[in-house]
């Protein structure tokens, strides 16, 4: 698939431009790299390359957070998923919805400039997977982003001007684009939405000044490609594996990690084995997109497991060793630990309430053992009855991040515990936007106390849980902590809440108007700290769940920035 783009020159014109109007102070790559150290900014998706989203600002602590007051509010005008997380660079904040992109004061929350991207009209009705812009990337003067449209744009940070942008794949085929893109080293990286039309995943290098692509890898094996026996006849090409969420990168070993998606059809018993690279981590050159090794979490996944979720690095004690590790709370319901030099399995732990689908993860050869119903779904693409999967397709865990505590050693994130029924059918792939699943979804099941979620916090060198607070509605937010002890995310019914990371105490809650399914962060100014999160949820788990308790929560986005007062 090829790119179109402005003319080179005219791109090159344009990013001289871009530099020459940068601030002098504009962020570098070594801004980037000790991003999780300088808390007056938060440059990368993530808080740092590696994603732990844990900050050292102490200010608020648990015995003050009862305090804090909302500092400001903006309206965002619109009532998409506000799943987006805010960038702060040289005292600017700069956010992406599906339809803007915006500049604020971050004291005020007055916005310096707002700039609307140019969607087509007739793009609701292509649409796979949601109307949201989850966040940005940014390096000397220039903002990334992605489209809902499946296109990539540089806009200048001074003005919101678009320097560059190009198409990464054709809309009408049922791709889009969510992710806040990834800069590593001197590539920008994006990947692509669209799994469940039938559409082919893939990932792709640009550069940065210009635009122009630099590699494309595509994340299902399909001819000479290693582990294109893993296939049945010509189904790779429209295999899936969606690369949806931002990878992560070590600048020491100079691998990104991107997770793959979901095999389409979802019924695998029609696409043959195991379906490499769907429901895997790999690890990327990032200068050439070539593969240094990948890991498959889920061999023929026929219930929309994916392998999406974050990847995030941190170092742990493993077997006496201080490891550089990759650590996943994958929606199958096992919290995965890999050597992220190699890939090497090192745990895998089950952390979703109730699993039905494998018994266990065996370490020898780092392949789940399935149960009975699991092998008879991956045997029959046609099955008279359904069967009762646990998790279900919104998985043990969703897309929602996690944060890890590199002093507590522990991993805090929002899970969900819902099964569902289904029965696998034989399906032609329809084309354009239509669902491509090869079964019919009977409805789901949620568990007998009534408690369809949780807030855990996960020791991942035990394989434990240091605790965890039930919830009737699971929630739909990233995870936020800080140094003193305190973990921050979202409800579905609009609660911003604070928790005490050493046994899940609420401390805090404020009421934002709607549901939230944002990112939260926290920065400094003036020897002030502040945290900030969006607010508006529109999520599929709200469309389709039945979930009673979200009946009456009004949509609306708007971000919110919290500080204790003066």
């Amino acid at each position: 698939m090829q790119a179109t783009r402005t003319p080179i020159a005219a791109a090159l014109i344009a990013a001289l431009i871009a530099l020459s109007a940068a601030p002098a102070t504009a962020q570098t790559l070594a801004d980037l790299r000790q991003d999780a150290a300088t808390p007056a900014d938060v440059s990368t998706y993530g808080m740092g390359w590696g994603q732990q989203r844990h900050s050292a600002l102490a200010q608020v602590t648990p015995a003050n957070v009862g305090r804090l007051v909302p500092v400001w509010n903006l309206s965002l005008d619109n009532s998409a998923n506000a799943s987006s997380q805010p960038l702060l660079i040289n005292g600017v904040m700069y956010l992406a919805t599906h339809s803007h992109t915006l500049a604020l004061d971050p004291i005020t929350g007055r916005q310096k400039w707002k700039t609307p991207i140019e969607l087509p009209a007739d793009i609701n009705g292509y649409l796979c997977c949601g109307i949201q812009s989850r966040g940005l990337a940014a390096l000397n003067g220039v903002l990334y982003r992605t489209t809902l449209d499946a296109h990539v744009v540089a806009i200048n940070m001074a003005d919101g001007k678009q320097l560059w942008k190009v198409k990464a794949a054709d809309y009408k085929q049922g791709y889009s684009m969510t992710h806040a893109p990834l800069i590593a080293g001197d590539t920008l990286i994006t990947g692509i939405s669209g799994g469940e039309y039938g559409t082919r995943g893939f990932l792709d290098g640009w550069d940065l000044k210009t635009g122009a692509r630099k590699w494309h890898r595509w994340t299902t094996a399909a001819g000479s490609d290693k582990g294109a026996e893993t296939w049945a006849p010509g189904m790779a090409e429209t295999g899936g594996g969606p690369t949806w969420l931002t990878g992560t990168y070590d600048p020491d070993l100079d691998l990104v990690y991107w997770g793959v998606g979901n095999g389409a059809p979802w019924n695998a018993a029609m696409r043959g084995g195991d379906s490499l690279y769907t429901g895997s981590v790999l690890a990327l050159r990032p200068s050439t997109g070539e593969i240094a090794w990948h890991y498959q979490f889920s061999p023929a996944d026929p219930f929309d497991y994916d392998g999406a979720n974050e990847l995030v690095l941190a170092e742990l004690p493993i077997n006496g060793q201080t490891t550089k590790v990759l650590m996943q709370a994958n929606r199958n319901g096992f919290f995965y630990v890999l050597d992220r030099r190699n890939g090497q399995l090192l745990k895998a732990d089950p952390f979703a309430r109730t699993i039905n689908w494998a018994s266990g993860v065996d370490m020898k050869t780092g392949r789940p053992v399935p149960t009975a119903m699991t092998e008879s779904v991956r045997r029959n693409p046609e099955m008279a009855e359904a069967v009762e999967v646990w998790p279900s397709a919104y998985g043990g865990k969703n897309w929602m991040p996690m944060s890890f505590d590199p002093k507590r050693q522990l991993a805090f994130f929002n899970t969900v515990d819902l099964g569902m029924k289904v029965r696998y059918t034989r399906q032609e792939r329809p084309g354009g936007p239509n669902w491509w699943l090869g079964l019919e979804l009977q409805g789901f099941v949620a568990p007998a106390d009534g408690h369809r979620g949780a807030l855990v916090a996960w020791n991942p060198i035990t394989g434990k849980k240091a605790w965890e607070v039930l919830l009737k509605s699971p929630n739909w937010a990233g995870v936020l902590t800080t140094a003193p002890g305190l973990v921050f995310t979202g409800t579905q019914t609009g609660q911003f809440k604070a928790y005490d990371a050493a046994n899940g105490r609420e401390l805090w809650s404020f009421q934002t108007g709607s549901g939230i399914s944002g990112l939260p962060i926290t920065w400094e100014k003036d020897g002030r700290q502040y945290i900030t999160v969006t607010s508006g949820a529109a999520t599929v788990y709200g469309a389709l769940s039945g979930d009673a308790e979200l009946a009456n929560v009004p949509a609306g986005s708007s971000l919110w920035t919290f500080a204790l007062p003066r």
